[in-house]
């Protein structure tokens, strides 16, 4: 075998970066070229569908606040962490996400199935007095999103903006935008609103009936995080990047 002067490549900048740069640029062909032969890296799973309007103002709110940087929204392959938060995460859950909420900072737990794990209520009074309900919390109160009526102004015009970005939106959807926020918000006449989104969950989520706050749509949020896909009975086929780990994702908990 020949026999390689590695001296010479060392002491020659010029020798190195060039040949540093045919390593990376062979090792980056590699993975990106076959991703030009798939349709799609992320294979849609049946019940994932965009969140609502009154849905999507909470993230918005969420992620206003800076949520993130506590709470991670991304269950790891393993076992510690599916034992305790669920199922772990696949991409097709966030498909529909603008940004990315996924995190790696866990202040506080991860968040990716807390929806419904907890009642509106509690989910208030969390909010509003954290230590009330976990002595041990150091978040902050939220106490004065139950005070600001949500401005619902510009929700056709935002899911107009995530449309164009990729999320399927239709025009139906943007065009009853504000009455589907109010139908899920107070409960009234929710089955167009429930034909659109299929298995949104309606009612007074603050407390406060004869209004709409920004605790409303937060607490819509944070109980639809997790709940779109059946994990019980399932079997996913992946595809590139959907899961995790692993080319499949076997249902059960």
């Amino acid at each position: 075998m020949p026999r390689f002067n590695h001296a010479r490549i060392e002491r020659s900048t010029s020798l190195l970066f060039i040949l540093t740069l045919m390593v990376i640029s062979i090792g980056g062909l590699v993975e990106i070229v076959p991703l030009f032969k798939v349709e799609s890296t992320v294979k849609p799973v049946e019940g994932v569908r965009p969140y609502t309007p009154l849905e999507q103002m909470g993230r918005n709110i969420y992620t206003r606040e800076g949520c993130y940087t506590c709470h991670s929204q991304m269950i790891r392959p393993f076992r510690d962490e599916v034992e305790r938060y669920g199922h772990y995460s696949i991409a097709a859950e966030s498909m529909y996400d603008h940004p990315f909420l996924w995190g790696s900072k866990r202040t506080g737990p991860d968040l990716a199935r807390v929806g419904l794990k907890y009642s509106n209520e509690w989910q208030v009074a969390h909010l509003v007095d954290p230590r009330s309900v976990v002595p041990v919390s150091i978040m902050p109160s939220y106490a004065a999103l139950l005070d600001r009526d949500l401005d619902v102004s510009e929700v056709s015009e935002h899911l107009r903006a995530l449309r164009a970005v990729g999320v399927p939106y239709s025009q139906e959807m943007i065009a009853r935008a504000e009455a589907d926020l109010t139908a899920q918000a107070n409960g009234t006449d929710p089955e167009e609103m429930q034909r659109r989104y299929p298995g949104a969950k309606v009612g007074d989520y603050d407390g406060q009936p004869d209004r709409i706050t920004e605790m409303d749509a937060l607490v819509a949020y944070l109980q639809v995080l997790g709940t779109m896909v059946d994990f019980t009975d399932v079997r996913l086929e992946s595809g590139i990047g959907a899961g995790i780990a692993g080319s499949k994702v076997e249902g059960g908990q």
